[in-house]
């Protein structure tokens, strides 16, 4: 039986998965939370590694304060890309199949059409720089891994905009929400289920994949998406990210090109709606 190991186990998409995983017992699961797989502690994690001996990785652990990155840079690189050359070079070394997950924040926003895997990577803050040097720690250790970049990430799981949005939205009797940062939302369950499947598919094409639900929106037109299908009677107010800084830079255009999963790996992509429904069910 193949042992699939996931670090990040109590994030939103190790959450995800570990409610998949039911699915699918031709597999022996090993979720790993940060005290199993401990991504900050680089002499730790390769004992770690040959204990587990697992025969695929999902690397779902990440450093993902996004503004406390900018004060915690060395933090986030040692978790987003020391840790991931680590764990690349086991996979190398041990014929392990490696899926690591990325970010449309290695993108610097100035795009204004759907950005594909080729696209030229230029961060704009450090949580987007540790995460590019993931990617390519990762695919210089083992050329063999699947890098997978994913967008604006939520689910029932942890701390995410929708969640957020919920909160507020029955709390206050107004908010205000960016309307000019452009992408679309990735349900987490929908990403654990493409990971599967990937691995459940005859091929193996490593490389780097786009994959977030399908739709381009901003964040004003996902709270209002959020408003609607709770009902809430909120007034959702859009303003620009000049009005709500905040201390590390978001691209204003990350909206991510789906065509080569989706072809390659024949997924259908829910619509972002449809998938947002199934928070409120």
């Amino acid at each position: 039986m193949k042992k699939i190991l996931v670090t990040g186990a109590n994030g939103q998409l190790g959450s995800e998965l570990s409610v998949l995983s039911s699915k699918y017992p031709e597999y022996e699961w090993f979720f790993a939370d940060r005290t199993k797989a401990t991504l900050d502690n680089l002499d730790l994690l390769p004992i770690q590694l040959n204990d587990i001996k697992a025969d695929v990785i999902f690397n779902c652990g990440a450093y993902t304060a996004v503004d406390k990155a900018e004060t915690e840079k060395e933090l986030a690189f040692t978790v987003n890309s020391s840790a991931v050359e680590i764990i690349a070079k086991y996979a190398s070394e041990n014929k392990v199949k490696l899926i690591h997950v990325s970010t449309d924040y290695v993108f610097d926003g100035t795009s204004s059409v759907a950005l594909n895997e080729e696209a030229f990577t230029n961060p704009i803050n450090a949580y987007g720089e540790s995460k590019l040097a993931g990617e390519i720690a990762c695919m210089k250790q083992n050329p063999d891994s699947i890098v997978v970049r994913t967008s604006w990430v939520y689910s029932k799981f942890g701390n995410n905009f929708v969640k957020t949005m919920q909160r507020l939205m029955q709390e206050k009797e107004e908010i205000s929400v960016v309307n000019d940062q452009v992408g679309s939302p990735t349900y987490a369950a929908d990403l654990a289920q493409a990971m599967i499947n990937i691995v459940n598919s005859p091929n193996w094409i490593s490389g780097t994949y786009n994959y977030s639900n399908e739709g381009e929106i901003s964040w004003y037109e996902f709270a209002l998406s959020i408003k609607e299908l709770g009902n809430y009677n909120c007034q959702v107010n859009g303003i620009p990210s000049s009005s709500y800084p905040t201390p590390a830079k978001r691209p204003s255009f990350s909206l991510l090109d789906k065509n080569k999963i989706k072809s390659i790996y024949n997924l259908e992509i829910p619509y972002y709606k449809e998938s947002l429904k199934k928070i409120f069910l």
